[in-house]
């Protein structure tokens, strides 16, 4: 696939983000510095996915670039397939907000944001499809994301983001090795089994169990409108399974 570059929209993107973008931490206290060269950059290990809720790729990028509105992504995927890069991969963008996955509650330190130009309420391009699933696996490739750390931004920010939207195709990305899905029929979960502590391994917030419990509805179970509580417990021991095998 071609992934043509914009040069000028580049550089102007990087202004805009720098002239906003927040100084280096520093202590103020009188220190000693000796340079050190025995570090890196940040190195990503997740991967959040969104929807702009923008109708064209114009206004997508006039919310993504503009200072005032403090927020960015590192990729943008128009509706025709076009890949958008606005930040740097070793740089932190600002896409998931306040968010948790797995205990980490600053998901933007660790992840990198990609937004789909959608409105929300339309299916997906196949082209922006296709695109992503490229992007995705040049991206587990270079970084060797896990799995299971392939999410959404209702996934990490639960009761607040409900993007992308029901109907993102998350089996699809799934069956390219992007994220976890179950298929039925499912194996029923064992007596005893606690759904709220298996959202939590999954990586769920469980401060938020109600909204977690949404999210997790949203990204797994969209075409159930009537889940029972045995549905979904099979469903969360399928995924827990899934999220094992993935580690060996």
């Amino acid at each position: 696939m071609k992934f043509r570059r914009f040069p000028l929209l580049a550089a102007v993107t990087a202004a805009l983000l720098a002239a906003c973008a927040p100084l280096p931490p520093r202590t103020a206290l009188t220190v000693s510095r000796v340079a050190s060269p025995n570090f890196d950059e940040r190195r990503p290990n997740l991967v959040v996915i969104h929807h702009t809720s923008n109708d064209n790729l114009e206004k997508s990028l006039n919310t993504l670039t503009t200072p005032a509105r403090k927020v960015s992504a590192h990729y943008l995927i128009a509706r025709d397939g076009e890949i958008v890069q606005l930040v740097e991969e070793n740089a932190r963008a600002w896409h998931a907000g306040k968010s948790w996955w797995g205990g980490n509650t600053d998901v933007n330190s660790a992840s990198l944001g990609i937004e789909l130009d959608n409105n929300g309420r339309e299916p997906f391009a196949e082209a922006q499809i296709e695109a992503l699933l490229a992007l995705l696996a040049d991206i587990k490739q270079r970084y060797a994301i896990p799995a299971a750390n392939f999410v959404g931004h209702a996934d990490v920010a639960p009761g607040r983001k409900s993007d992308p939207s029901a109907l993102f195709p998350w089996n699809r990305l799934a069956d390219k090795g992007f994220g976890l899905w179950c298929e039925e029929p499912l194996t029923p979960a064992p007596d005893g089994f606690d759904l709220a502590l298996a959202l939590a391994a999954i990586g769920y917030d469980p401060a938020k169990p109600e909204a977690a419990l949404q999210a997790f509805r949203l990204h797994f179970e969209h075409d159930n409108p009537a889940p029972t509580d045995a549905d979904e417990k099979a469903l969360a021991y399928c995924l827990l399974q899934k999220k094992s095998a993935a580690k060996q």
